[in-house]
Formats: structure tokens, C-alpha cells, sequence
């Protein structure tokens, strides 16, 4: 492929739609510079190749895409393989939010949920936040965390094959929360991450004391963790991949080479270069040209 080259990676929602020749053949004559065509999962997922401005392919597809259960994932056709994944975990690559799993154990659910709701849309600042939510779940026994990881904590669907299919193809993969090392750890064992970075609830006597250990990592320590990363790995910021749905994910999915919102908020899918509304996390993989047929599922 030329490096001007532009693909645009379509993924459907196997559950409500299949793709057609027929059907992207409509969409790529209705944008200058179509090339060709690869199917990646027969029905589910293609790549175009253009030779043609990078927004205006975006801008077409998506207009055109408008309503259909299809994402359209459109990058330079160079360096789609990435080398690291850093990902958000919270409403990512689980489909719970933690803080708000222990509030409903300490029955301050629907207060501490309303909070999150808010700090994820951007409408608050991360950390005091953070602080807030934490300092109602004084008391609450150490022991829920693993009640709750039991009993609530569920995978989103494709995250195993994402990290597993990432890292047999030599990337590395992270995890970097805005929620808690207690969490995270869980989390990266059971979809084989290579390390995850996030909070620390503080714990005295078998109980959560209601605070987080300093510093808080938020918005720009997210940034930071994937600049540190890709340095440590001898990577260019070109060479990864971020996913993420919440404001204090923004800046990580700006810097990376692909940044991908995950069902996101509004001011987080409004503001990405790419984002995932219906497929599940193996998007992440089409999107870097990666087969099914190649897909690791752990």
C-alpha cells in the first residue's frame, strides 16, 4: 500500500445487519479516490482503500453510514498495526463501573452512580470527583471488592481476544484506569494484559477508609502512562493504540496513533478521530487489518 494511502475499516453489528458486495460497492462510489476492497470477516467486517483526503473519506462514509448498525473506522493506511494498546477499563473493557458496584454495596449507590455519570461526561473535574465517590464508601469491608469482582465484574465482549490476539502479534498491552489497583489487577489476569496502572483505595483494619492514595491518576496521568509506555518500549506515539469512553480518557486517545472512543460519551465520541457505537472490541482488531482467521480468542 502507498503510505498517502487512506483505508477505511467498516464493522458491522452482526446481530442486527451483514454487509454485502453490493452494499459497499454502494458506499465507495459515493467517495472519489476507491481503490479496492478486502473482506476481513466475510458479512461483518471490510477494508476500502482510497487514494483520497483522509477527512473527506470520513466525512463521506459516515453520512453516509448515518443510522446503520456499521462503524467506520478511517486512518492512514500506514502503521495500522500497532505495537501497544493502552486501555481504559471501566465501561471499557468491563462493562461495569467499580465505584459505583461498591456504592451499591455500601447503599449509596444511586448517589455515588449519578457522580460518575457526570465526572465521565466532562461536566466535573475527574479527581475531586474521584474523592467524593470514595470518601462514601468509608466503612464499607475490604472484603466486598471480591463480592463484587464475583458477582458483577463482567468482560465486554471481545476484550480476552482483543489483548490475546494483540500480544501473540508481539504488542503490548496496558491497562490504565481511572478506578482502582484492586480492580485492574483482576481484570489484566483475566484478559492477560501485560501491566495495569490505576488508583489505590486506601484500607485500615479489613475497611475502605473512604480515600484514595495520592496522587490520583485522571486525565493527564492517562496521557502521561502512554507517553511513559511507548517510550520504555522504544515505540513512536504513531505505533499505539488507546480505547476509551470517558472524558479523562480524551487527551490518552488524541496522542495515540489510533484512538478509538468506545461507546462513549457524547463529548468523548464527538471529539476522537475514531469510535466504536455497535461492534465489540474485536473492532479494535479489524481496524489494524487483522483478519478473523487470525483472531487469538485466549
Amino acid at each position: 500500500m502507498k503510505s498517502s494511502a487512506v483505508v477505511a475499516t467498516l464493522i458491522a453489528d452482526p446481530r442486527s445487519i451483514r454487509l454485502s458486495d453490493a452494499h459497499i460497492a454502494r458506499l465507495a462510489q459515493g467517495v472519489g479516490g476507491f481503490d479496492s476492497q478486502r473482506w476481513l470477516d466475510e458479512g461483518v467486517a471490510a477494508d476500502l482503500l482510497f487514494t483520497a483526503p483522509l477527512d473527506a473519506v470520513r466525512a463521506a462514509l459516515t453520512a453516509a453510514l448515518a443510522g446503520d448498525p456499521v462503524d467506520v473506522i478511517v486512518q492512514p493506511a500506514a502503521h495500522r498495526a500497532k505495537r501497544l494498546l493502552v486501555a481504559d477499563m471501566d465501561s471499557t473493557l468491563i462493562g461495569q463501573e467499580c465505584v459505583d458496584e461498591l456504592a451499591a454495596y455500601a447503599g449509596v449507590g444511586d448517589r455515588v452512580a449519578a457522580i460518575t455519570e457526570r465526572a465521565m461526561r466532562g461536566e466535573i473535574a475527574f479527581e475531586p470527583a474521584l474523592r467524593e465517590r470514595v470518601k462514601l464508601l468509608a466503612g464499607l469491608s475490604e472484603s466486598v471488592i471480591a463480592d463484587v469482582l464475583r458477582e458483577r465484574i463482567m468482560l465486554s465482549p471481545g476484550a480476552r481476544t482483543l489483548a490475546f490476539t494483540m500480544r501473540a502479534k508481539g504488542a503490548y498491552v496496558a491497562i490504565v484506569s481511572g478506578g482502582f489497583r484492586q480492580f485492574t489487577a483482576a481484570v489484566r489476569d483475566r484478559i492477560g494484559a501485560d501491566e495495569d496502572r490505576a488508583n489505590t483505595l486506601a484500607i485500615e483494619g479489613g475497611k475502605l477508609t473512604g480515600e484514595v492514595i495520592e496522587p490520583i491518576l485522571g486525565h493527564d496521568a492517562k496521557l502521561g502512562a502512554l507517553q511513559a509506555i511507548a517510550a520504555a518500549k522504544g515505540l513512536a506515539l504513531a505505533e499505539t493504540l488507546a480505547v476509551g469512553d470517558g472524558a479523562n480518557d480524551l487527551a490518552m486517545l488524541k496522542a495515540a496513533g489510533l484512538g478509538v472512543a468506545y461507546r462513549a460519551k457524547p463529548k468523548v465520541a464527538a471529539n476522537a478521530d475514531a469510535r466504536i457505537d455497535h461492534a465489540d472490541l474485536t473492532a479494535l482488531l479489524y481496524a489494524q487489518g487483522i483478519s478473523r482467521q487470525e483472531f487469538v480468542e485466549g
